[in-house]
């Protein structure tokens, strides 16, 4: 896909100085990075054992709440004990079932050309996910989210190169009802965009009914659908040492249809896990791997990725907060024991700053630049996060953008190059101690693509800053993202597969859905 360029055109003030400014942006291409650094190792062998051995004593000797009623049957098919709903499972069984998943997998949208692969090096990244709330600079002000707010981020979700996946609703558009919510969400997200859906695993008909609209917006059949994942389902353990009925249900008919399964306990150390951050990883490995074992003994090789969602929370106030130093030591401490285990690794962009300001961006930048380091395959929330994931913010969106290419433009391997070119010793012999590079041949024959270029990002001194009207970043990204929507045009769909999916979200309305509390 070639370079996308954009004029800035919004209302508003920011609008107006964007309009004096005549801004153009390009994006980069479409890519699947490759994180070829070495990964950051915080735990010494001796670390990895300890805390493998905790998470094995913990599931073990303590054991894991299911919910589930026929989770606690298959349990007990495999040999494990099961006392009421709590499940000990031996460490011997646990590794081998582990040893059956694959290190890495991929995941083939309605569009193949946006296949992504989970694992094996590469680095993906998905849009806010689950937010029940919506901020803008308009607005001013949070209010809950609608279907029109969720389908404009989810333009912002296609426009974007470096936004891989589409996780789930990201922002919950409360003005649609429950039971029919994931049927107009999933009808929007495979007519904006192309690229990997995501099912909530909220009941079987939620699941059943993503896994199908995805199969036909792909002309699959049964068979072709079940060969090689298309979709995905991520779920969270209800910490401490818990998973729920409707989540494990969700997982167990995605892998029995060939889908992928993301386990990602969230575990907040001082609040739901050990204050100390080696034992909130310790409890969220042992949640991870319970289910993980449990899904590899129903199918064997069935595509699952381990997540960590570990943080800490704010001592003085119980809040959560991300971002901060001890979140970033467990993600790199999570990335050791997913190698260790030999599964693909999911973690997050997130911050708990409620506004699109300095705070948001360096505690998010922070998160994903954990996120390389520890190695992580897929990264959740990487952009349009506030709030602690209270809050989806399209400002905030196209800010994590720029950071997102900054990390894909960092992994190229032409920035790190040895090549005679690139070493360049002509070029220093021709300037000598004398001259400057501004305006020999070398200089000019690559300088077009020779460093990374910002589209947010202003790089003028003050004075061109002020008489391009003084617009502070979160201004330039709102233009941004309303030139986006203004020249937004969805991914070409077949047209029968467009009138199949119509016809089934009806049909799923008539039946009534998914069934409520209310």
């Amino acid at each position: 896909m070639g370079r996308t360029t954009t004029r800035r055109r919004a209302g508003g003030r920011a609008g107006n100085r964007d309009r004096r400014a005549g801004a153009l942006f390009e994006q980069m291409p479409w890519r699947v990075p490759v994180n070829r650094d070495a990964p950051t190792e915080p735990l010494d062998a001796e670390g990895v054992a300890a805390i493998h051995e905790g998470a094995m004593r913990v599931l073990e000797e303590i054991g894991i709440v299911f919910l589930n009623a026929e989770a606690l049957d298959l349990f007990r098919e495999a040999g494990c004990r099961v006392e009421g709903q709590n499940v000990r499972m031996g460490r011997d069984w646990v590794m081998e079932m582990l040893k059956q998943a694959p290190s890495s997998f991929t995941l083939t949208p309605r569009n193949p050309d946006r296949k992504i692969t989970i694992g094996d090096g590469h680095i993906v990244f998905g849009n806010v996910s689950s937010p029940p709330n919506y901020y803008d600079l308009e607005l001013g002000h949070k209010v809950p989210g609608t279907r029109a707010q969720c389908a404009n981020l989810l333009r912002l979700t296609q426009h974007f190169n470096c936004i891989h996946f589409a996780g789930g609703y990201p922002v919950e558009p409360v003005d649609i009802h429950a039971s029919v919510r994931h049927l107009d969400v999933l009808y929007d997200k495979l007519t904006l965009t192309d690229k990997v859906m995501h099912a909530y695993s909220l009941g079987k008909e939620r699941v059943e009914d993503v896994m199908e609209m995805v199969r036909i917006a792909g002309g699959l059949d049964e068979a072709a659908f079940q060969v090689t994942p298309h979709m995905y389902t991520n779920i969270n353990s209800t910490s401490p040492l818990k998973h729920d009925e409707p989540m494990i249900d969700g997982c167990l008919r995605c892998v029995r249809r060939g889908q992928a399964v993301v386990v990602s306990p969230f575990t907040l150390a001082g609040a739901m896990a050990p204050v100390t951050m080696a034992g909130a990883v310790t409890l969220s490995i042992a949640e991870a791997l319970s289910a993980i074992a449990l899904f590899q003994y129903v199918a064997p090789g069935a595509a699952c990725a381990l997540g960590t969602f570990t943080s800490n929370v704010d001592m003085k106030t119980g809040a959560p907060t991300f971002g901060t130093p001890e979140y970033m030591r467990a993600t790199q401490m999570t990335g050791q024991m997913a190698r260790f285990y030999g599964l693909p690794m999911r973690s997050s962009g997130v911050c708990a700053a409620n506004v699109p300001d300095g705070q948001a961006m360096w505690e998010t930048s922070n998160s994903l630049w954990a996120a390389v380091q520890s190695g992580t395959n897929m990264v959740y929330h990487a952009a349009g996060w506030l709030e602690g994931g209270l809050i989806a913010c399209p400002e905030k969106f196209v800010m994590d953008c720029e950071v997102l290419q900054m990390i894909q433009r960092y992994m190229e391997p032409q920035v790190v190059a040895t090549a005679p070119e690139d070493i360049a010793f002509d070029a220093i012999r021709e300037v000598g101690a004398n001259g400057h590079y501004f305006g020999i041949d070398h200089t000019q024959e690559r300088y077009e693509s020779a460093f990374y270029s910002p589209f947010v990002s202003d790089w003028s001194n003050f004075e061109a800053f002020q008489l391009n009207g003084g617009v502070w970043t979160a201004e330039r990204a709102h233009g941004i993202y309303k030139a986006i929507l203004a020249e937004f045009e969805p991914p070409a769909l077949d047209e029968g597969r467009r009138e199949a999916l119509e016809a089934f979200v009806a049909r799923r309305k008539e039946e009534g859905g998914a069934p409520t509390d209310f």
